[in-house]
């Protein structure tokens, strides 16, 4: 597929619309531009976590886990009735859900909800993380107004599941994990 993009101000948002990938104009505001919007987002955070990362296969999986997004924008911004099926959901689930395993093997069991922080890495892994729910929860918003069908909300879902880990995983395997504990007085008050 060829993309060529000519001009980036085309002034056609100017009064608070935008296109979608079939013509269509549509609010800036509404569900499907915020799913848009979010998907973007996390694929912009996504873009940083991978820049925290070494060459190795989480770089690869994590620039694989961007063009995954990019078809999702894609298949959101272009509305069908009934919705066009994600392209290799089926086998982006089962990469995903493979690679949460691979990784989890080394990863002791949880014995306390774990706090987002540790290396620079895994920070973005869980900000990432919330970033993608944030993203699932626009598009459960859509999908309220329109079907998108289930793959969509699947890879999301699986997607936010496999950051949770990589942040565990580039915690030293969860070694340097920040674990919660209940709220005790705030320190240096007496």
């Amino acid at each position: 597929m060829t993309i060529r993009i000519d001009r980036i101000v085309t002034r056609g948002g100017d009064r608070g619309q935008t296109s979608l990938g079939n013509g269509e104009r549509v609010p800036k505001d509404s569900a499907r531009i915020e799913a848009l919007g979010a998907l973007d987002e996390a694929n912009a955070i996504i873009g940083l976590l991978r820049g925290t990362l070494p060459t190795g296969r989480n770089a690869t999986f994590i620039a694989w886990i961007q063009g995954l997004l990019f078809d999702i924008g894609g298949a959101v911004c272009m509305p069908a009735s009934p919705p066009r099926p994600l392209p290799h959901a089926a086998e982006a689930l089962q990469a995903m859900e493979q690679e949460v395993e691979r990784l989890r093997a080394d990863i002791p069991p949880l014995r306390s909800f774990i706090l987002p922080g540790g290396t620079p890495a895994a920070a973005h892994a869980h900000l990432a993380r919330t970033v993608v729910r944030r993203a699932e929860r626009r598009l459960a918003t859509l999908a309220r107004q329109d079907d998108i069908g289930t793959d969509i909300p699947a890879c999301m879902n699986r997607l936010s599941d496999y950051l949770f880990v990589l942040g565990r995983h580039l915690n030293d395997n969860g070694a340097a994990d920040l674990t919660w504990a209940p709220a005790s007085p705030p320190p240096g008050l007496n």
